[in-house]
């Protein structure tokens, strides 16, 4: 991110901000004194080579034991204290209360672009100290699974990063580095530490390392979400966050290139419980609720327990370890401002609570999610200038406030207008995930409303962006072969429209006057707009009867970018608090082999990573429910059978669900890269006989696995297993989901699931069409039943033949 050229420098000649009040690891010296200089931490520019050179060559790390992700933590919170309200120690600008957060943003010319996030103790709106972080590429770091001691910095071209100050009031200052890193032409190791700062734990590490992938390799991948505990969760029960313990272990064995957050990276409902909404959430009347005011005081009560709830929960351990080590990009979705956000009835998310909410939400959704600025000031309704987007600043939010000007980086698609609730634009991203990976992530909170998801607009600027970016590759004889699609809610998914008819019916009023007058059936219906308590998240998927016509033209639309661009599309979802296998794909009596077929797109459904899933009986009629379903004449979708096991010894489901898993999990995806060395096979090749009519997939429904990457998948997968997962050279994707066995193991460990999606090589009208046919239910062999658990290995082959027939445009049914 650039630097403006209009921030503001120290007029004032300021104490020395580098002696130190107390004894501490980074404890100055002589030599540091004199290598230390003072600069404006306002700004961007400015090295200070001597002060890198003094970091490489005497480096202070102490006697802790040096790491590399693969230590051991227990899972605590750094100083048990949120970092905001404490009368202990000097304020003096180098306390970390918060970091360091890892952020990955973009690839170009061969150069790899983040950004590391601190937040510091105290602030103001001007900083005497400004922290100064050390990058170098790790030469040698790496012996029997233990880096270098103490000088883990070793490198020609290290250096030092000043920090930029993105916001700062009397609490906290947020402190981000920008990081540029060489791409090579081999997997390459980076280390970086801040210098002469105290941190608020001694088992936080001094130094941090991450991982840049190959300039001809891809990134491996890890996704997850919902990471938080609901209101109510008995956290302990539930062995605290022990899945990141697992994400550690698998990083350690094969180091993370990036690490996607799909929503609800914290949970704040405990606004309305605990905190400054309590008072608001009890008041039983949704009239007086609707109209109660969000005055400055109710402001900045909720900013402080946004800020305490994210440093609180950013610092606990293992999460934190791998905050600072896998390079992060998020989305966010309703828990991350609060439950059911953006999905009430209109009327009620005007009021100017729900407003106030989503705006101080945004706040530091920027500042610890994206390391960038957030705006000056936010919604309340003691100050009209700031219920409309772009409007004038509340000076009363300013005082002793800096905020810097705001600026995006390049890998954003920022929509052309506000949400409708939050008066903010929202934040899409395209960005590269190494040679052959592409990445888009769709903002779908801050536009949404009950009735919609996204401004048709929004989806224009995405669109144009994403065949802009794909068509330079193309152009430049290196395309993308993969198209990674982050969306915070699954887009293939069993209808529930049943029971949103039940929870919307007229049968329901005279239980919700009851619930209203004498609280019958309490624990029923929500304490905002006084609907059922399920219904908001049944109206926040995709799948909902509300939103049916906008997610099947988004489908259509992205057939047409797989199609147009011969790239294989996989969407991430998370959200639902439970594992499955979604997919696409073409109509069978067209015969479509899947590695040609434009339409297989697969959904990849991983939640929670942290909080707790739903019972085993809700996973079960999900199962059930899980018919095949025509998006349109050429297009069914169903759950596939993943799951051939229940995780370790447990019992989970019965046995005739294989399609929902109700555990805690997280998603690995890795591209078999061509340049791996050919797999040993005994002479027996797994690639199929795409035009032979002996094809044992062709004309199969999605009750049964549809491709040789689909057979077999599971625990016994190739996919599923460490030392084979990514280690093939077809260019398919390896998707593993890692399944917590055992919830009160605080080690975390798993069971893995796995499958390859294969690449696409799409051939323009060599395939048919429905989309004429009036015989398309005749047509379509064993359309609806639950799915099947039939194994792979018993069913038989069905023959047919590929029909010559040119392809036509698409039509809607």
């Amino acid at each position: 991110m650039a630097a403006h050229e209009h921030d503001r420098i120290r007029d004032e000649d300021p104490p020395n901000p580098y002696a130190s009040a107390t004894r501490w690891r980074h404890q100055e010296s002589s030599s540091f004194a004199r290598a230390a200089v003072a600069r404006d931490p306002h700004s961007s520019s400015g090295h200070s080579r001597d002060l890198s050179d003094f970091f490489n060559k005497s480096r202070i790390e102490g006697d802790r034991p040096p790491t590399n992700g693969s230590g051991n933590y227990k899972p605590i919170v750094i100083g048990n204290s949120d970092g905001v309200h404490e009368g202990v120690g000097v304020d003096d600008g180098k306390e970390i209360v918060c970091g360091p957060l890892l952020n990955y943003r973009r690839m170009e010319d061969k150069t790899w672009h983040g950004s590391v996030l601190i937040v510091t103790k105290g602030g103001g709106k001007v900083q005497t100290f400004q922290p100064i972080l050390s990058l170098g590429r790790v030469d040698e770091a790496v012996a029997n699974g233990e880096t270098n001691g103490s000088n883990a910095i070793q490198s020609n071209h290290g250096t030092d990063i000043p920090g930029i100050c993105l916001y700062s009031d009397p609490r906290n200052t947020f402190w981000e580095f920008p990081l540029v890193c060489d791409i090579a032409s081999h997997e390459t190791k980076w280390a970086y530490s801040i210098a002469d700062v105290r941190y608020k734990s001694e088992t936080k590490p001094r130094t941090n390392y991450f991982f840049v992938p190959a300039a001809n390799e891809s990134m491996r991948i890890m996704f997850h979400s919902c990471n938080g505990f609901s209101v109510g969760t008995d956290e302990e029960a539930w062995s605290g966050p022990a899945l990141w313990n697992d994400v550690m272990r698998s990083h350690a064995r094969a180091p993370f290139h990036v690490m996607l957050g799909g929503g609800d990276q914290i949970y704040n409902d405990g606004i309305r419980v605990k905190g400054p909404l309590r008072e608001w959430t009890n008041i039983g009347n949704p009239k007086k609720r609707r109209d109660f005011p969000f005055p400055e005081s109710l402001r900045a009560a909720c900013d402080d327990y946004y800020l305490k709830n994210y440093i609180r929960w950013y610092s606990t351990e293992p999460f934190a370890a791998a905050n600072g080590q896998i390079p992060q990009l998020n989305i966010w979705d309703d828990h991350d401002i609060i439950d059911g956000f953006g999905s009430y009835v209109n009327e009620f998310m005007k009021c100017d609570v729900f407003r106030g909410i989503g705006g101080t939400a945004h706040k530091y959704y920027m500042l610890f999610q994206h390391h960038l600025a957030p705006p000056a000031s936010t919604y309340t309704s003691d100050a009209p200038e700031t219920q409309e987007h772009g409007g004038e600043h509340d000076p009363t939010q300013l005082v002793d406030t800096y905020v810097r000007p705001q600026a995006f980086d390049s890998s954003y698609i920022i929509g052309s207008k506000p949400g409708p609730y939050v008066a903010e634009h929202s934040m899409n991203m395209f960005s590269k995930l190494g040679a052959r990976i592409a990445f888009m992530g769709i903002d779908a909170r801050t536009e949404r409303t009950r009735h919609q998801v996204n401004y048709p607009e929004t989806y224009d600027l995405i669109f144009s962006r994403v065949r802009d970016e794909l068509g330079a590759a193309a152009a430049t004889g290196q395309p993308f072969k993969h198209l990674i699609l982050l969306l915070g809610i699954p887009i293939a998914y069993p209808r529930l429209t049943w029971l949103e008819n039940v929870f919307s019916s007229p049968l329901i009023a005279p239980v919700k006057f009851l619930n209203r007058r004498f609280g019958f059936g309490g624990g029923v219906f929500n304490h905002f707009d006084g609907s059922v308590d399920l219904l908001d998240d049944l109206d926040d998927h995709y799948t909902a009867r509300t939103h049916k016509k906008e997610r099947n033209a988004l489908v259509k639309r992205l057939q047409s970018i797989c199609s147009e661009f011969s790239i294989r599309l996989t969407i991430l979802g998370g959200d639902v608090h439970l594992a499955a296998l979604g997919r696409f794909y073409s109509n069978p009596n067209l015969h479509i082999p899947v590695e040609k077929d434009h339409r297989y797109i697969v959904n990849v459904v991983s939640s929670a990573i942290v909080n707790k899933p739903p019972p085993a009986a809700i996973a079960n009629l999900l199962a059930s429910r899980n018919k095949i379903h025509h998006l349109d004449a050429d297009t069914d979708e169903t759950l596939m059978a993943l799951f051939d096991k229940d995780p370790g010894n447990s019992n989970k489901t019965r046995s005739s669900n294989n399609v929902t898993m109700p555990s805690r999990n997280y998603a690995i995806l890795t591209e078999n890269s061509p340049n791996n060395r050919p797999a040993h096979t005994d002479g027996h090749t797994e690639t199929p006989d795409l035009n032979s009519s002996g094809n044992q997939f062709d004309g199969k429904n999605g009750h049964s696995f549809l491709s040789q990457g689909e057979s077999g998948a599971g625990t016994k997968h190739k996919a599923a297993n460490p030392e084979t997962h990514g280690k093939s050279n077809d260019g398919g994707l390896d998707v593993c989901i890692r399944v917590e066995i055992d919830q009160h193991d605080k080690q975390g460990k798993t069971e893995p699931y796995g499958l390859t999606i294969p690449t696409l090589d799409y051939e323009a009208g060599k395939y048919g069409t429905n989309v004429h046919s009036h015989h398309l239910h005749r047509s379509r062999p064993g359309t609806s039943g639950a799915a099947s658990t039939i194994p792979a290995s018993s069913i038989p082959s069905m023959p047919g033949s590929v029909p010559s027939v040119p392809e036509v445009p698409q039509g809607s049914h």
